[in-house]
């Protein structure tokens, strides 16, 4: 049998180390430091190329989706519109990033109404199948066309990825928790200094 100073010690030193633990409690899951997420290059419904890069500043809330998604991508944008409402003026320092899986049939046009319609900050993005293909797999997305009666659906993962102000990828976080963790993820990232 121990010691009691034994049984002490041990437990004074367990508490120091969780208290020495400074890493943000995230509703979502912390993907920090995983070596994907790191690319994008697509074109905004004007034609004007986008990069990562050019969101430095902004915490970046990335979502995969096409325009005639019966049910996940709707949902989603407009929790994600919530939670803009939600923060306020610190809405102003997120970016809202909807890639279509979709090139064939989402026009810059369609996917400027269609972003548009849920908050005017969303921005669109689309490629050719190739660009979207690259993106896709550096943010580790499936997508797949399947048919569906006289036309096609697109089967897709349904996650959103958030990167904070310095462009790091840090957050997964899943379709059906965007009301719940979005909105407290967020404030901790945006109040994370570099």
């Amino acid at each position: 049998m121990k010691p009691l100073s034994s049984i002490v010690f041990t437990a004074l030193i367990g508490v120091l180390l969780a208290a020495c633990d400074t890493r943000p409690a995230f509703k979502s899951t912390d993907i920090t430091g995983v070596d994907y997420g790191r690319a994008l290059e697509l074109a905004d419904p004007g034609g004007r190329v986008r990069h990562l890069e050019e969101f430095r500043g902004k915490a970046v809330v990335v979502f995969f989706g096409f325009t005639q998604c019966p049910d996940i991508c709707p949902t989603t944008l407009a929790e994600i519109a919530g939670v803009m409402k939600k923060l306020g003026p610190d809405a102003d320092r997120v970016q809202v990033l909807f890639v279509t899986v979709d090139p064939e049939r989402d026009t810059p046009k369609l996917l400027a109404d269609y972003v548009g319609a849920f908050d005017p900050r969303f921005l669109a993005l689309r490629g050719d199948l190739a660009a979207t293909q690259r993106v896709a797999k550096d943010f580790k997305i499936f997508f797949e066309k399947r048919k569906q009666g006289a036309g096609y659906t697109v089967d897709h993962s349904a996650q959103s990825y958030v990167l904070d102000t310095q462009g790091r990828l840090r957050l997964l976080v899943r379709h059906d928790r965007i009301a719940s963790d979005l909105p407290d993820d967020l404030k901790i990232l945006l109040r994370e200094t570099p």
